[in-house]
């Protein structure tokens, strides 16, 4: 493999031509041909502002070393047959898991972004005496998925999972027992000495965000605030099209934000729109929680109690776009959930119908749009991030047009 395995992180503002910056000018071309699938070498140099000989030379490079392939020669166009290229997806391989507040999935993704192999089940909460072992299990058979030459190209595992888990779990029926052998625990450090693989954490709503980011269409919002709703709220924020992760990686949690319910209390966006308010709502109205993923839910045998939840969970999250758009100048709001698409489209239809009776003094209110990925967006996020952190660029910013 060439030196872009042992890529420093770097973030080129566009491929730059000084010496010492070799790397930088990989990440840039990879970062093309990957949001650009079948992209010349003529556009390469337009849009990395790279000569087209330095361009030249890292292609070459680049499809020596097996990471990206050429395309079938296109013709009949003006100038010089235009040579396409693509990623070689199977050139690198990432494993991402997501242990959630109800259920955990694992996924292994190519360097393509093409998922391979999916694992996931469900409990009522995530028990440390057993949920540790069950990963590791899950990881060693997704390793043995692939051939023996292809085992040394999987950068790692990226582990997605809630902050607090120790503060919280409680509020899912766990013991003190459960609380206990939660706190303090290295989330990582533990599943890295399970599977002998490297492992790195994310927050949960961090790698959502940074999924369905990826998963939008071209040009690329260069703001946006993500909103999660499943157990409780994940949440994420892209600034100039870079992850918003904060000291600790676990920034932007808009679910903690304070808002105003329909009842005038203070309250959390949490404890308004998450699939556990949904269940507060139904247990005070003496109606059984139905068992199982709220994606198998019959919702519309729950009335009038799900019209009431997307009303105040769009009022809630509403104000959350709002009040973080006076704060970083946000574009754009996407809005996602665990349930049904027809569930997740009335919420979003409510988040703007509330957003637009909702005043503004000098920010723009944000356009709202439904999300790509539902639940399954922490666990391919926790993929996508060692990938892009290893070969490529971290924002694209300068690469839209």
């Amino acid at each position: 493999m060439s030196a872009i395995r042992t890529l420093h992180e770097f973030k080129p503002p566009r491929g730059v031509q000084k010496f010492g910056v070799r790397l930088a000018n990989e990440r840039a071309i990879m970062t093309l041909i990957a949001t650009t699938p079948g992209i010349s070498g003529a556009e390469l140099a337009r849009k990395s502002g790279l000569g087209p000989q330095t361009v030249s030379r890292i292609l070459g490079e680049l499809e020596k070393a097996g990471f990206i392939k050429r395309g079938e020669v296109r013709r009949g166009m003006r100038g010089q047959p235009a040579t396409p290229y693509f990623i070689e997806a199977r050139s690198a391989f990432a494993i991402g898991c997501e242990i959630g507040w109800r259920t955990c999935q694992v996924q292994l993704l190519d360097m393509a972004g093409q998922q391979l192999e999916e694992h996931h089940w469900e409990y009522p909460y995530p028990d440390a005496r057993t949920v540790f072992d069950e990963v590791a299990s899950v990881i060693r058979l997704l390793v043995a998925t692939l051939s023996p030459e292809e085992r040394p190209r999987l950068v790692g595992v990226g582990i997605a999972s809630p902050s607090g888990i120790a503060r919280n779990i409680d509020l899912l029926g766990a013991g003190e027992a459960d609380v206990k052998l939660w706190t303090d625990v290295d989330i990582a450090a533990r599943l890295e000495a399970m599977s002998g693989l490297t492992t790195i954490p994310f927050n949960d709503g961090n790698a959502a965000c940074w999924a369905e980011l990826l998963a939008l269409p071209q040009p690329r919002p260069a703001n946006l605030a993500y909103f999660l709703v499943s157990t409780f709220i994940g949440a994420g924020i892209v600034a100039q099209s870079t992850l918003w992760e904060g000291p600790t990686g676990n920034s932007a949690n808009l679910g903690s934000m304070i808002i105003t319910d329909r009842f005038g209390q203070n309250n959390f966006v949490h404890l308004t729109a998450s699939i556990t308010a949904f269940e507060t709502k139904l247990f005070a109205a003496g109606i059984p929680i139905p068992p199982g993923n709220p994606l198998g839910w019959d919702w519309e045998s729950l009335e009038p109690q799900t019209s009431e939840w997307i009303e105040d969970a769009g009022q809630s999250i509403a104000k959350a776009v709002v009040n973080t758009a006076a704060v970083i100048e946000l574009s754009f709001a996407v809005i996602d959930g665990v349930m049904p698409r027809p569930i997740v489209e009335r919420l979003v239809e409510s988040v703007r119908r509330h957003g637009r009776e909702l005043p503004t003094l000098t920010a723009e209110r944000p356009e709202v749009a439904i999300g790509h990925l539902g639940g399954a967006a922490p666990a391919r996020g926790a993929a996508l991030l060692p990938l892009y952190r290893r070969f490529f660029a971290r924002d694209w910013e300068q690469f839209s047009e």
